[in-house]
């Protein structure tokens, strides 16, 4: 296995100016530092002319599968001809992705472009927040403004908008979607979103407006369903929710995906194939099949079955159950939380036979390390700890005493810092004893998942 990308796949360096800009963001806070505060986006967007009202959005909030969501409903979108914006968080390889234009990340002028068109408003207000006490624009909230001039510049037909965090105050909230669909909730970001899910599923309810036509995942806690169904008949909206009014009926794991059928918002559709695999991307595609016949037709208008298909069979989700090498399969998932790692445990389990399987795990200080480990444990016959390079990781010494703890079995858990050295150390067991049917699993950050790409040379467009 080589420890290094392979030729002609590496990753393209970053322009000085773009590693500039980036640099400027950072300053700006870590991505995990926030504050609960929409006035500082709300006044630069007015500043700049509220670009973000010049063409129609869909918001997505919820605790895992935004981004999934967010790229199938883009693809959906496209597919029926319009021109589309994504913004979507974290990257994996470039800060340049969390801007999409028709599908496609823009390019690193572009990415410089839209940090100077927001430069001269952002200072502004700035200086306005400091003299009343408050702070700059933080990090996403400069890259939100971003994100929504350079849609304008296009221009797109339709934004699709993930948040950052929470939904209440998250600063994604400067735009008034046409539609807001709202993923499964579980714990997570508990320092900032509340302690309980019905405290953290009001944040994200944040996103519900009495105009915007609601889709509304399976909640896998009740006290979730209610916090929104309260939020909904509050606001009056029109709300379509799985499990009632849309839902997958059937679904047939198949090499490279799924068979679907699906019963959305205005139809119902037969055999459709997804290129992703578990049933979580099964219902993040109902989901994104119910915005965009919102969007589209209002919901009472169903989409061409051709379009679905032909979008639904191409779309992509990397460092989401993707599986980047064969012989042995290597499969990485970002699975940051342990509702995350549940998802993955399940795919895993459905979707491939391995005679043995080893996992390579990292995780960052903030998340429930444990926890993670508990929900991955059952599945993993070894597992090599180690560490991304964000300094936000956990040190591969500390998360290996973590994970000695959780599976009570020294011989099982390994320990490397060096994350080629993990990889080669986890796809030797794999393949010991001549094995031809081991596997690895890749699992516990979004930064892990993004350099083992790197690292095995995959080049698929983001």
């Amino acid at each position: 296995m080589p420890s290094s990308p392979r030729p002609g796949t590496s990753r393209p360096a970053m322009s000085p100016e773009l590693r500039e800009v980036y640099a400027a963001l950072l300053e700006r806070a870590p991505e995990n530092r926030i504050e609960p505060d929409l006035s500082r986006i709300r006044r630069v967007m007015e500043l700049m002319g509220d670009p973000q009202n010049s063409y129609r959005s869909i918001r997505i909030a919820g605790t895992n599968g935004k981004t999934t969501t967010a790229r199938i409903l883009e693809r959906i979108l496209r597919e029926a001809g319009l021109r589309t914006g994504r913004t979507t968080s974290p990257h994996l390889r470039s800060p340049a992705e969390r801007i999409a234009i028709d599908g496609a990340p823009i390019d690193d002028e572009g990415f410089v472009q839209a940090y100077r068109d927001v430069e001269p408003f952002a200072q502004i207000v700035d200086a306005e927040s400091r003299a009343a006490g408050g702070p700059r624009l933080t990090y996403f909230e400069y890259l939100t403004a971003m994100a929504f001039q350079a849609f304008a510049s296009a221009p797109v037909d339709v934004a699709v908008v993930e948040t950052g965090m929470g939904g209440a105050w998250d600063a994604t909230g400067a735009v008034d979607p046409d539609v807001a669909v709202i993923a499964p909730i579980s714990l997570d970001h508990q320092e900032y979103l509340g302690d309980t899910i019905a405290e953290i599923a009001g944040e994200k309810a944040g996103i519900l407006t009495a105009s915007a036509i609601a889709v509304l995942a399976e909640q896998p806690y009740q006290d979730a369903a209610d916090v929104l169904r309260e939020r909904v008949e509050e606001l009056g909206a029109e709300a379509s929710v799985e499990g009632q009014q849309i839902g997958v009926l059937a679904r047939t794991p198949g090499v490279g995906g799924q068979m679907l059928s699906l019963q959305g918002i205005a139809g119902r559709y037969e055999e459709v194939f997804l290129s992703l695999l578990g049933e979580h991307q099964a219902r993040n595609a109902l989901l994104a099949v119910a915005a965009a016949e919102a969007l589209l037709g209002g919901g009472t208008t169903p989409l061409d079955g051709e379009l679905l298909q032909a979008a639904l069979s191409s779309v992509t989700s990397p460092g989401r159950a993707e599986v980047v090498r064969q012989a042995p399969t290597v499969l990485l998932d970002a699975a940051h939380n342990p509702a995350g790692a549940l998802t993955l445990v399940a795919t895993v389990r459905e979707n491939f036979r391995f005679t043995r399987t080893i996992g390579v795990v990292g995780i960052l200080q903030e998340k429930d390390a444990e926890e993670i480990l508990e929900v991955l444990e059952p599945l993993l016959d070894a597992v090599v700890i180690t560490r991304s390079s964000s300094p936000r990781a956990i040190p591969a010494d500390r998360l290996a005493d973590i994970a000695r703890a959780v599976f009570d079995d020294e011989d099982r858990v390994l320990e490397q810092e060096s994350l080629p050295d993990a990889i080669q150390i986890a796809v030797d067991l794999a393949e010991a004893d001549g094995d031809q049917f081991g596997g690895v699993v890749v699992a516990g950050s979004v930064t892990l998942a993004a350099e083992v790409r790197e690292l095995l040379g995959v080049d698929e467009e983001l």
